[in-house]
């Protein structure tokens, strides 16, 4: 039997809420719809889906909170894309870095809203290839760092683990595997999260920031990650692949 993604909307407006069920359904998706958190740990104990849409400004626990909460728990694995009435860049950002696949600011047309499902789906199910030898576990060797890919955190050369949140292994990750490649913001949003930069979008920009400081990078004088003026960001050392332990 084909399967059918199960899409689970979480928003507290009940008209947003039924017109987004009723344009996935008629556009091929299964689609549970709740209210709050409450409801959403409800359905999950004995339900399983595919991807799930989370509120951001919702009484109660908001969609970070639910975000991280499910990042930490057995449907870590499972995708999100948050809906937010925000349109700063720092509450992108922190949307992303609590586990969000994909980030969509209200009002937004239903349209768009399922191709970003769709292509938050097609990215978690088929690896590029630059991802696909290191999935496997490897050690991504550079400076006095190692990336360890099973674990998605930094280990330095004394031992000491840095965890990086979803969004910093990403962009990480695509610098690792496009070395000493001039990557512009547009290469590396599409390649991070599967979409082109809207105007004024600078959140790659924070993302390289907060990456550089996860490396003890500084921004002035940077060893790993370089900016080229007006073209955007290199990957400046070589890297070393050794398999995991």
């Amino acid at each position: 039997m084909e399967h059918i993604d199960h899409v689970l909307i979480v928003d507290d407006d009940r008209e947003i809420r039924e017109l987004v069920s009723s344009y996935l359904k008629k556009n091929g998706l299964r689609v549970t719809a709740v209210a709050d958190g409450r409801h959403m740990r409800s359905f999950l104990e004995a339900n399983s889906v595919d991807l799930i849409i989370l509120d951001v400004m919702m009484p109660g626990d908001d969609g970070l909170v639910l975000s991280r909460e499910l990042r930490a728990g057995r449907r870590k694995a499972v995708p999100i894309v948050m809906l937010t009435a925000r349109t700063d860049e720092m509450d992108r950002i922190i949307g992303l870095e609590m586990g969000a696949d994909d980030y969509l600011a209200k009002p937004f047309s239903a349209r768009e809203l399922l191709a970003r499902i769709k292509a938050v789906l097609r990215r978690t199910r088929m690896l590029p290839p630059n991802l696909q030898v290191s999935e496997a576990g490897q050690l991504l060797s550079f400076g006095k760092w190692k990336l360890d890919t099973t674990a998605r955190h930094l280990v330095d050369s004394d031992g000491t683990v840095i965890a990086l949140s979803g969004a910093e292994y990403r962009l990480l990750r695509v610098f690792i595997d496009h070395p000493q490649r001039v990557l512009n913001r547009d290469q590396l949003l599409n390649l991070t999260q599967g979409r082109d930069a809207e105007l004024f979008d600078r959140s790659i920009d924070l993302l390289v920031s907060r990456v550089r400081q996860r490396l003890g990078d500084d921004a002035r004088e940077p060893t790993y990650i370089k900016t080229v003026r007006s073209e955007g960001y290199v990957f400046s050392m070589p890297i070393e692949i050794t398999e995991a332990r």
